[in-house]
């Protein structure tokens, strides 16, 4: 799972973190249901937005929830889910823009896709993702072509981008992809008024999604010699800061001229969740206060987990089962640096067994037995939510991206002076 919106449950509270999860398994389950169970690994947070947005705006309407059958994400339990037109377009959305990312590493020769069988397997995965992506996004009134156009155009401004080029430049596709995704939602919901804000936030936060996306990546990218938008324009970290807190603000602003139903959840993660996220990206988010030195750090069975939020078994670090940060790092067979899921940390006497003696370790296994794995604990959720899984290659036991928190506050929103209320503030 992946994406810059990672919402904790203690700052959402219960009854949005309920809304949430069903925003998140409906785009899942709307994926499965259109489109066959390997789209599903499309499904990320930022997605999920496309689906908040529009029942933010239009409220809660007869069959726009129902009750989805056990699945290992919720403990095998059922739930209330998102469904309808909102999660058909997250869905179209995802789509289309994993095709083009797809295409993006296989232009780019990362890693397995150096190869050319390999190569040739993904564009047939990215063109039926595309495909699928143009079908959904149609049955739901929405033109893909637009944001085909600008992945498009994507290449064409990064091949003439050099030192000197305005950054904004570069953002620029990225930017009208996701204005033309966010406005859609008002049409969806009518309120067509909302069309014109929701497009100036969805194009900030394409901005900013292209931004964080790019200082994640900049030292990794140093290194392989790929090729980064910072580092090829020479705009500097603190330009790349500002331009990201001005984005912030302007979302914000343009969320105050719009009309929603209900917009505590879209509020928690627009407003609050985002500057979270450029805090993460620059290295300075802050600690949970439950994982502050002297405290008893507890994980959600009262087992001890490493202090400060990334620390250890990071969900997003070096060590966690994504490598530094970036869903298509380490050993996805969309991009570059061989097999695993980054160096990763031990099981040792954490987990489960609260300082017992680690068990006798197990061997790594192949490359294909590792890609068996990694299928079996991604499909079936285990690396996003599960509380332990153990390593696709390196079979370590690693934590799921979801268990531990980075919030500097257990109770909800800290220091709201935002628009609208929202639980905690």
């Amino acid at each position: 799972m992946f994406g810059i919106v990672r919402p904790c449950s203690h700052r959402l509270g219960e009854s949005l973190k309920a809304d949430w999860m069903a925003h998140l398994c409906g785009l899942c389950l709307a994926l499965r249901r259109d489109h066959g169970q390997l789209a599903r690994v499309v499904t990320n947070y930022d997605g999920l937005l496309i689906s908040v947005l529009t029942e933010a705006q239009s409220g809660p309407v007869s069959g726009g929830r129902r009750t989805a059958g056990p699945c290992a994400l919720r403990g095998m339990r059922t739930a209330s889910v998102a469904q309808g037109e909102g999660a058909r377009l997250a869905a179209a959305v995802s789509l289309v823009l994993a095709s083009a990312k797809v295409r993006d590493h296989v232009a780019d020769r990362d890693g397995l896709l150096a190869r050319r069988p390999v190569a040739a397997a993904a564009r047939r995965v990215a063109a039926s993702w595309g495909r699928a992506g143009e079908y959904s996004g149609a049955a739901v009134g929405f033109d893909t072509g637009l944001l085909v156009d600008a992945v498009d155009r994507q290449l064409g401004i990064e091949t003439l981008a050099g030192p000197g080029t305005p950054i904004l430049t570069v953002t620029e596709p990225t930017e009208t992809a996701t204005a033309a995704a966010f406005a859609h939602t008002a049409l969806l919901a009518a309120r067509p008024g909302n069309a014109e804000p929701l497009a100036e936030a969805g194009r900030l936060f394409g901005r900013l999604a292209h931004l964080l996306d790019a200082v994640e990546d900049r030292q990794r990218d140093a290194v392989s010699g790929a090729w980064n938008p910072l580092t090829a324009t020479g705009t500097s970290l603190a330009e790349a800061r500002r331009l990201a807190d001005d984005a912030l603000h302007g979302i914000r602003l343009a969320l105050r001229a719009a009309e929603f139903s209900d917009s505590r959840l879209v509020h928690l993660l627009l407003v609050h969740e985002l500057p979270r996220s450029v805090d993460r990206a620059f290295g300075t988010a802050p600690v949970c206060s439950a994982h502050q030195p002297g405290a008893a750090p507890q994980g959600p069975y009262g087992v001890g987990v490493p202090q400060g939020p990334y620390a250890g078994g990071s969900p997003q670090g070096a060590g966690g089962p994504y490598g530094g940060g970036n869903p298509y790092a380490g050993g996805n067979p969309y991009a570059g640096g061989g097999g695993g899921f980054g160096g990763g940390t031990g099981g040792g006497g954490g987990g489960f067994g609260g300082g017992s003696e680690p068990g006798p370790a197990k061997g790594r296994r192949g490359f294909w037995a590792g890609c068996g794995a990694f299928f079996a604990v991604f499909c079936t959720c285990k690396m996003c939510c599960a509380e332990e899984y153990e390593g696709p290659w390196s079979r370590k036991k690693r934590n799921g991206c979801c268990t531990w928190c980075d919030c500097s506050c257990p109770g909800g929103c800290d220091g709201c002076d935002c628009c609208c209320p929202c639980d905690g503030c």
